[in-house]
């Protein structure tokens, strides 16, 4: 719920704390006087004075994505996620006790926060996407989240040296602005598709194949802003997927936009009825330059 992480918010326009706007949690304001209707499925938008520039994953590929992960496909990568924002808390120090904030970028339906949260006991989750849609889900992915819609290349609406852990899978990557809102010691979990990622159906479904030099990129990015702490972590393990399985991950994906539907419903067709897909991630940890 917002209730549970308004200490860490901010207004998105001048960066001012926000607060409770009513008893029922309806609104929500800054000291500035700005203020933030709350949707009735419980998630707010916390976008500038511009707006939003874009609107994120539309509906069909939300709904893909719920069914591709429901189906515990990349639990893999969900442990992984989890076990290095546990190594990120250790090595900040964070107690026990504590209720360390967690921010999820690019969240989606919530699917590896929700995750992150049950492993990490009193945390608070922040799942921050553009789309709406996502938003709606989010907000009911697990009852410590609170769920925001907003644009992560834009002013983030959270306040300095707010956040224990950050992460971010397969979502874009604000290095200057992720270096503002972490505390000290905080850490960015960086989950990235390696080359080979889905390999054995790119050629038959015509998506190309992930760039070599994805990790290293990043890090250049972030100079100045973040490090590394560590190398980065290879995550790889086969998959057994049927046609729908794999309708559903294309679904949820970039190649959603730019495969007609028919087409990639006739290509599907020609598949196996189940095939073994290699998935492959580098999860990348870094923290504060």
């Amino acid at each position: 719920m917002l209730a549970d992480v308004i200490d860490v918010l901010a207004d998105p326009i001048d960066g001012t704390p926000l607060m409770q706007g009513d008893p029922e949690w309806a609104t929500i304001k800054s000291g500035s006087g700005h203020s933030y209707d709350v949707a009735r499925q419980g998630y707010v938008t916390l976008a500038g004075g511009a707006g939003l520039r874009y609107t994120g994953d539309d509906a069909n590929m939300i709904s893909a994505r719920e069914t591709f992960l429901s189906g515990g496909h990349y639990a893999p990568f969900v442990e992984a996620v989890t076990a290095n924002v546990l190594n990120a808390l250790d090595d900040a120090e964070v107690a026990d006790d504590a209720h360390p904030a967690i921010c999820e970028v690019g969240a989606g339906t919530g699917y590896y926060l929700a995750h992150t949260l049950d492993g990490v006991a009193g945390a608070r989750g922040v799942g921050i996407d553009v789309s709406v849609p996502a938003a709606k889900r989010l907000a009911n992915c697990h009852p410590r989240v609170g769920a925001v819609v907003a644009d992560a290349w834009a002013r983030m609406p959270l306040r300095d040296g707010s956040i224990d852990a950050i992460t971010v899978v397969f979502a874009p990557r604000n290095a200057e602005e992720f270096a503002r809102v972490l505390k000290p010691k905080g850490q960015v979990v960086v989950l990235t598709a390696a080359p080979g990622h889905l390999g054995e159906l790119r050629s038959p479904l015509g998506i190309i194949d992930v760039e070599k030099g994805k990790v290293e990129r990043m890090i250049t990015q972030a100079q100045g802003h973040l490090e590394p702490v560590g190398d980065p972590e290879l995550v790889e393990f086969p998959m057994l997927l049927d046609q729908a399985a794999i309708a559903a991950q294309i679904g949820m994906s970039p190649s959603a936009r730019h495969i007609h539907p028919d087409v990639l419903a006739e290509r599907i067709a020609a598949l196996p009825p189940q095939m073994e897909i290699t998935a492959r991630t580098h999860v990348t940890r870094l923290g504060r330059a």
